[in-house]
């Protein structure tokens, strides 16, 4: 499989399951003990706000290769016009872009980077 053949929102719905469970297990890990305190939490971090915020510092530090760029790029130029009701089209599409390069550095095996990644979001 060519993964950069596969569709982008694929890698994103891929990205998504990963990314939400770093974040998981961060917070049980943390010693959260309260489902509506993890469920609040976890907000934070996995809403489509939170994802564009972490995805925009990273930009900014330059945090990303020309490879992962040309991914993020890609997932945020996908023609998909829908979106929640709940963000507006931009901040959902940089979301996207993030969960994209998760699920590709997942489906190249590149787990090392996902958790450099994880850790920069979670430091902050």
């Amino acid at each position: 499989m060519n993964v950069l053949e596969v569709n982008v929102l694929v890698l994103a719905y891929l990205g998504d399951t990963i990314y939400e469970d770093y974040i998981r297990r961060y917070l049980i890990n943390k010693g959260i003990n309260n489902v509506n305190e993890l469920q609040s939490e976890s907000l934070k971090y996995v809403s489509a706000k939170g994802q564009s915020n972490y995805l925009e510092m990273m930009l900014e530090d330059e945090f990303f290769s020309q490879e992962e760029l040309d991914v993020i790029k890609r997932a945020r130029n996908n023609t998909n016009k829908t979106h929640p009701k709940n963000t507006d089209i931009i901040t959902y599409k940089r979301a996207t872009g993030l969960e994209a390069l998760i699920g590709y550095l997942d489906l190249t095996n590149n787990k090392e980077r996902i958790e450099e990644i994880m850790n920069y979001i979670l430091e902050r």
